[in-house]
């Protein structure tokens, strides 16, 4: 029998440090058993058109998320996070792994961990965006999701209204997918599909990946990452065949929130450096670039029906991200491959762990060859929770 240990039930948004969020969550805990579940669903439609020709109208279930957590022993924790994407078309372990804490500056995590690079990859939950989307720049740039399998240390100090946090991991790295994929374009993304990535390391050398984050309880928080190794075998069987190629991504992140929680302003921007062979196409850049900025007012907060704290919401996001910052070798001239958009939305929140949001998008796509922006919109409707 479930218990009515509910936690989280706070709006979800206001969490400590983003490295917090994979245990930030609302969990149900039965009145004997040391394992608490818990999980999410984001459903939504939207109408979209592009050059005004209209897509088809549809539903779409994009993901329910399953996630346990048990406490083993005193300073030992496991945590699971199971993703099911647009039905059961793809079905994704995000997340299981197992902290053994010495210190609270020294933990230790193991198994298939969420890489700290930006601060989206591991404070993604659906439940506490205002936007149907995910930012552009943490899913096409950074690749969304993002785990490795590997090990660490993470670790946090709070002093008065500071509060100071790392992580650091070796993990499995990408492979050579980020140059040979069906986009024709850089895509860490694309590299993220490979199915033996958690069983293998193509490169055979262990990618880094770190963070160092920044809190300030009255104002927000400011963090650091860094995520650098190699994508490719420079041999096999003691034989060099290929030179090292190196993949590092940069990002930094920051959010804020003002007038007593009122206005929160959260973004980031991230930056790719890809090793790209002379032999390849032009359309494969060796930078890549993207970031976003999201500004959320509440413009309401009263009870309503038996909701003691609804509130509705209003919200704009501007973002950008640049697949190709090279050069064409023949002219100087700038590579094109690029995206901006911009979301404004309302939404109510009957509680902190549910939302209900309408944005409307507006893009403009650029081409390799810089020609006229083909030019986007969506109307979407969406509801994510807790559950």
């Amino acid at each position: 029998m479930i218990g009515s240990g509910l936690h989280a039930q706070s709006d979800t948004s206001a969490g400590p440090l983003n490295m917090d969020a994979v245990y930030s969550r609302p969990f149900l805990m039965g009145n004997t058993s040391t394992v608490a579940i818990g999980g999410y669903i984001e459903v939504n439609t939207q109408h979209a058109s592009s050059l005004g020709v209209h897509a088809p109208f549809a539903f779409q279930m994009r993901r329910t998320t399953l996630f346990a957590s048990s406490t083993v022993a005193p300073r030992i924790k496991f945590l699971l996070e199971l993703e099911f994407e647009n039905g059961v078309e793809e079905i994704n372990l995000e997340y299981t792994a197992v902290d053994i804490e010495f210190d609270r500056m020294l933990t230790m995590r193991a198994g298939i961990v969420m890489n700290p690079i930006g601060a989206f990859n591991q404070n993604h939950d659906g439940p506490k965006w205002e936007f149907v989307d995910r930012p552009l720049s943490a899913t096409t740039i950074i690749p969304s999701t993002l785990s490795s399998v590997g090990m660490g240390l993470h670790g946090k100090r709070n002093e008065g209204d500071w509060v100071f946090g790392y992580e650091a991991y070796l993990t499995n790295g990408f492979n050579d997918m980020i140059i040979d994929n069906e986009d024709g374009r850089t895509s860490l993304a694309a590299a993220k599909q490979d199915p033996l990535r958690y069983v293998q390391n193509p490169s055979g050398s262990a990618m880094f990946s770190g963070k160092l984050a920044v809190r300030n309880r009255s104002v927000g928080e400011i963090g650091l990452s860094a995520m650098l190794g190699n994508y490719n075998a420079s041999d096999v069987d003691g034989l060099a065949v290929d030179d090292i190629r190196s993949v590092s991504v940069l990002a930094i992140d920051a959010n804020a929130s003002m007038f007593n929680d009122r206005i929160h302003i959260q973004g980031e921007l991230s930056k790719v450096f890809v090793d790209i062979p002379e032999s390849y196409s032009q359309s494969y850049g060796s930078q890549q670039f993207g970031g976003y900025v999201d500004v959320i007012a509440t413009i309401l907060e009263t009870k309503m029906f038996e909701w003691e704290n609804a509130k509705v919401n209003v919200s704009v996001r501007g973002e950008y991200v640049d697949y190709n910052q090279d050069t064409f070798r023949e002219t100087g001239g700038a590579i094109g491959d690029s995206i901006w958009s911009f979301t404004t939305g309302i939404s109510l929140r009957p509680v902190g762990t549910t939302i209900i949001r309408v944005n409307y998008r507006y893009q403009e796509q650029t081409d390799l060859l810089g020609n006229p922006p083909i030019a986007s919109a969506f109307l979407q409707l969406g509801l994510s929770t807790y559950f």
